[in-house]
């Protein structure tokens, strides 16, 4: 006679796919740490920082414009000639970089125009721009 149970299998463990993970990790690492090491040998120039200073904007343009009439204006301000070479000789000791056009009319005064770029570059400026106002036909 026979039992009711019947002789079952042992349970095994298959143990192929971690032996294959296994295997793959450490050839990863293997080709890992020879990278790192051919990175090690290469030269870096790692940049570095230097002094802070506060960021200042720099002064606009100044405008010198010339009439027809003959009047002068410093951005907008009439004034003499005189007056202009003291504005802006004061204007050059606060901000060196200063740049200055002059813009004349077209059918203005050639020696005024003279006149008034002498008076710029004597005030100590030396960025001086030179343009004309368009005429509308």
């Amino acid at each position: 006679m026979t039992t009711g149970r019947q002789k079952t299998e042992d349970a095994t463990i298959n143990l192929t796919p971690m032996i294959d993970v296994v295997f793959l990790l450490v050839i990863f690492f293997m080709v890992g740490s020879e990278f790192s090491e051919a990175e090690s040998k290469i030269p870096v120039n790692v940049p570095t920082a230097g002094q802070m200073q506060a960021m200042t904007r720099g002064p606009d343009e100044l405008l010198v414009e010339l009439e027809r009439d003959g009047s002068i204006s410093l951005n907008g301000q009439t004034m003499t000639i005189t007056n202009l070479k003291t504005a802006l000789s004061e204007y050059h000791v606060n901000y060196p970089d200063v740049k200055v056009v002059v813009r004349g009319e077209a059918t203005g005064s050639l020696q005024q125009t003279v006149e008034v770029l002498q008076a710029v570059r004597s005030s100590g400026i030396a960025q001086i721009g030179i343009s004309t106002k368009r005429i509308n036909r």
